[in-house]
């Protein structure tokens, strides 16, 4: 029996997830958020569930703005 041509898909390493880079630094991005971080979140959830329609989304986006304002307020004192 002849050997058999190695099989090129056995060596090839699976493709990355798309945009884990992204994911990635979104997640850091979050964390320096810090106590603003789950209003994002939210926020991000509502652009998600309402197919990026930010009007549908104002009170988490004036929920992030009122908190990132206090942090930013907070850290010039």
């Amino acid at each position: 029996m002849a050997p058999q041509p190695p099989d090129p898909m056995a060596s090839t390493p699976p493709p990355a997830p798309l945009h884990s880079d992204d994911a990635a630094e979104d997640d850091e991005n979050v964390k320096q958020l810090r106590e603003c971080s789950s209003l994002y979140l939210s926020l991000q959830e509502c652009l998600v569930n309402s197919d990026r329609n930010w009007k549908s989304c104002q009170k988490e986006v004036q929920a992030l703005k009122v908190c990132s304002e206090g942090r930013s307020n907070r850290r010039s004192k």
